[in-house]
């Protein structure tokens, strides 16, 4: 669990201190007030770029000196990000006061954030579901953002090397691709294994209060043969197309409402919402399991649109994953059942606390 939260110059927050006393913590205030951007922070001590995926120099504060930090103490260790005025699009990582790689972090602790922009994730394309499998992914496998940052760099390469057919250099391609197949295996495997140990651990949950979903990786993984000489052969028709047409980059998670064995995508806005809630909690058990640690989870306006029974029901499942649980509402009154928790009231990028 985090200990204590600092931040500098953080989005439209100067200077920040959260010293986390309980299990929960609860942040409530008006719409912009800057609630959604201390979860922002602390996402951002995971691998990626954060809960909103947004270019480092827009986090810095506006009208700051162009940079920020951001640091929590997680059992002991200091782990550290942000950057400086000099490079504001160049993230630096330091972990117990050491400079280390933004991989590095999720050695040390596992976050998973719902956001309402998530609400729509299975309307949206194959990439935001496929970006959401390899979070939940990285959990269990930390090694899971290096490989899809090398697979990633090696299929960029790959596609301007196809720009220049024929005359790109065949032994420079092969390299790539064999990198593609190495990085790629590894990919799958993650993704596969994650999804088969969620299958598992949802098939004992109830389809009430919240829909039980059931999980699928889809899409192209490369076809038949080895990866790298499918590739080769792909070469032609790649550059055709200007981009590498197989391969994990391509798969799909599909979900489906298990008691009414529909597609997620043409279930109601509030079965949706249900279904993510259903994949979160089954996650933060498997990763508990796995890992000796439930992960961190920071839920933005989860309890909004939840009545009365289903929000008693979901505190009683956070209470159960026995993690430390960051949640946002612009009421005070949504928390009033949760208990015990650590309780700011943002205004303008202040934190007061408030009774708990």
């Amino acid at each position: 669990m985090i200990g204590r939260l600092t931040l500098s110059d953080f989005r439209n927050h100067a200077d920040a201190l959260i010293l986390p006393d309980h299990a929960f913590i609860v942040l409530t205030g008006e719409n912009g007030a800057g609630k959604t951007n201390i979860l922002e922070a602390v996402s951002m001590l995971a691998p990626g770029r954060g809960l909103r995926g947004a270019a480092l120099r827009d986090m810095a504060r506006q009208g700051g000196p162009g940079s920020f930090g951001i640091a929590a103490e997680v059992d002991g260790v200091v782990l550290g990000t942000g950057t400086s005025p000099q490079a504001p699009d160049r993230r630096q990582v330091r972990i117990g006061g050491v400079a280390a790689s933004a991989n590095a972090l999720a050695d040390h602790m596992a976050i998973v954030w719902l956001t309402p922009a998530m609400d729509r994730l299975f309307m949206d394309s194959p990439g935001g579901r496929r970006r959401f499998l390899d979070r939940l992914t990285l959990a269990l496998h930390p090694a899971h953002a290096v490989h899809a940052a090398r697979y990633e760099a090696a299929m960029r390469a790959r596609n301007r090397l196809l720009n220049d057919l024929p005359s790109a250099d065949p032994a420079w391609l092969t390299a790539l691709e064999t990198q593609m197949e190495e990085h790629g295996a590894a990919l799958s495997i993650a993704r596969t294994d994650l999804v088969a140990r969620l299958g598992t651990e949802l098939a004992d949950q109830p389809d009430e209060p919240f829909a039980r979903p059931l999980l699928a990786i889809e899409g192209e993984d490369g076809g038949d043969g080895p990866m790298a000489m499918r590739l080769a052969r792909e070469r032609r028709r790649d550059a055709a197309a200007g981009r590498t047409l197989s391969g994990p980059h391509r798969q799909d998670l599909a979900v489906t409402h298990a008691a009414k064995g529909q597609a997620a995508a043409l279930c109601s806005t509030g079965e949706q919402k249900a279904l993510l809630l259903s994949i979160l909690l089954a996650h933060a058990a498997l990763v508990a399991a796995h890992r000796g640690q439930p992960p961190v989870l920071l839920l933005d306006e989860v309890a909004a649109h939840l009545d009365p029974s289903r929000r008693a029901a979901l505190f009683d499942r956070l209470r159960a994953t026995g993690g430390q649980v960051w949640m946002t509402g612009t009421e005070a009154s949504l928390f009033n059942d949760l208990g015990s928790a650590t309780r700011l009231t943002v205004t303008a990028g202040q934190l007061f606390r408030s009774a708990g």
